[in-house]
């Protein structure tokens, strides 16, 4: 075995002399190898980084709600919350006209100012009739938010909700539905902001894509007058459950109406295709729909919605289609 001294596996030129004095050639080779190492380290860290950021890159992609996800993520490290993100995101609703048929004082009827009004359940008339609107059933549930306050649940607002019955008929307006006041109600928003009502899957009539109306009220002592109302809006129906509704028993006319209609040619909802207004559906015509929409409602902005629409054409009782 060889004594003579070496440094990192090379064999020091001057045996009896200290490193530093190993003379100039041997230190150029000895700071060429360190950078020939530094570099390949630098080359490999590069890549393994970009290798990583490829990997992420490839699962938020092909990664079903990945995206939403690590906006999340992102938003609560900054100090936010991941509720607080998807409230960001949710623009205020639409405001529509109320149509031809609010019933609520500012087009003849008025049934906000009765009393039973404030219910859950609005298949039924309610006073002097008592009878009920058939159909498919359905369950609305509005989901409410104060864009104004941060995008928080706006627990304590009054909703009023109405849409037509099978046969595409309004209750207190239309022939044969004039003595009644079927599909209208009012519920309070729990803690949560949320209101649900049990009702029936309504028809497309001539002119409309299917749709519900609703009014956002402060609270509930603010329905009695059509004029407090903070926001004006209309749900929009899937084209799917509609066609699926439609093919049952009572909704015939339906069928035709929708055929010729789609939600970018409607008078109210073309504008955008209804793309804050489109609810999301599930269930069947044996068991019923749950029809949910999220509504952002913003106090400082000036309500535009309600009033008659325009637009003269097949809508129930032959008044303007904005119903």
């Amino acid at each position: 075995m060889s004594d003579r001294r070496t440094y990192e596996g090379r064999e020091l030129p001057r045996q009896d002399e200290e490193l530093v004095d190993q003379g100039l050639q041997f230190d150029l080779g000895t700071l060429l190898g360190r950078r020939r190492v530094l570099t390949f380290l630098g080359a490999s860290g590069v890549l393994g980084l970009t290798a990583c950021a490829g990997g992420t890159g490839s699962t938020s992609s092909s990664s079903t709600g990945s995206s939403s996800t690590s906006g999340a993520a992102s938003s609560t490290t900054s100090g936010g919350s991941a509720s607080s993100a998807s409230s960001g995101d949710l623009a205020e609703i639409p405001d529509e006209t109320a149509g031809p048929y609010p019933g609520d004082g500012s087009n003849g009827p008025d049934v906000l100012a009765e009393s039973g009004v404030v219910r859950q359940d609005i298949r039924s008339s309610f006073g002097s009739s008592t009878t009920t609107a058939e159909g498919i059933p359905m369950t609305l549930t509005l989901s409410l938010k104060d864009l104004a306050g941060g995008g928080t649940p706006f627990a304590g607002v009054a909703v009023y909700v109405w849409h037509c019955d099978r046969e595409g008929r309004y209750s207190m307006y239309t022939e044969g539905a004039e003595d009644e006041n079927y599909l209208r109600g009012v519920q309070v928003a729990d803690d949560s902001g949320r209101v649900s009502f049990t009702s029936i899957f309504p028809a497309c009539y001539s002119g409309r894509w299917p749709h519900i109306h609703f009014e956002v009220y402060p609270d509930e002592a603010s329905i009695t007058d059509a004029g407090n109302a903070i926001a004006t809006s209309q749900v929009a129906l899937p084209k799917d459950t509609c066609d699926a509704v439609y093919a049952t028993s009572g909704y015939a006319d339906s069928v035709g109406n929708l055929g010729r209609l789609s939600l970018t040619s409607d008078n109210v909802f073309g504008d955008d295709g209804g793309a804050s207004q489109l609810a999301d559906v599930t269930g069947d015509v044996t068991k019923g729909y749950e029809v949910t929409l999220t509504v952002g409602v913003d106090t400082t902005t000036e309500p535009t919605g309600g009033g008659m629409g325009g637009g003269m054409g097949g809508a129930p009782g032959g008044g303007p289609a904005g119903g």
